[in-house]
């Protein structure tokens, strides 16, 4: 035996990985397209003419009610004001990025940012109706959801983001 048999061989790639790190979360598409808006005409007219109320009642479930959606209708009209409604956008889509990736959606069709600069109260509908196909009553905002989801009158389904698999994880 000599000292290269004394060296010890070094282990396989995936069992140096960090264990915090996790394999991506599966990509999922949205419940409807982008330009779906007709289906939900209430929703579509009160966003075409004041694209801050569907934004605030967005913000708050992605928030999980650490924001009021008064707060963030607030903040999203007075950046439109204050820069002539051309950047709000930058606002909303902050929310959509955050919103797909604690439900594993799809950047689609285009990058988030491109949707909300060309497509923004298209976009905004679609975030709107997915949290409510998810579940939500998008009208009483996230702590009226929680108190119907504890009586049991909604689904849990509405407030759990998708589950992440570990594959090749034991702990």
């Amino acid at each position: 035996m000599d000292a290269a048999d004394l060296k010890p061989t070094p282990p396989p790639a995936a069992a140096t990985a960090p264990c915090h790190q996790r394999p991506p979360a599966p990509v999922t598409p949205w419940s409807t397209g982008l330009f779906d808006c007709l289906d939900d005409k209430k929703n579509c007219v009160v966003t075409c003419l004041c694209p801050c109320i569907t934004f605030g009642q967005v913000a708050e479930i992605v928030d999980r009610g650490a924001t009021s959606s008064g707060a963030s209708a607030a903040l999203y009209m007075g950046i439109a004001l204050l820069t002539g409604y051309e950047f709000q956008w930058v606002y909303s889509c902050l929310y959509r990025t955050k919103m797909r990736t604690q439900y594993g959606l799809q950047e689609s069709p285009l990058p988030d940012c491109c949707v909300h600069f060309i497509f923004e109260p298209c976009a905004i509908c679609q975030e709107y109706r997915e949290l409510r196909n998810r579940g939500f009553v998008m009208e009483i905002g996230w702590q009226a959801n929680m108190e119907l989801q504890q009586q049991g009158r909604i689904g849990g389904a509405a407030t759990v983001p998708p589950a992440v698999h570990a594959e090749g994880m034991t702990r």
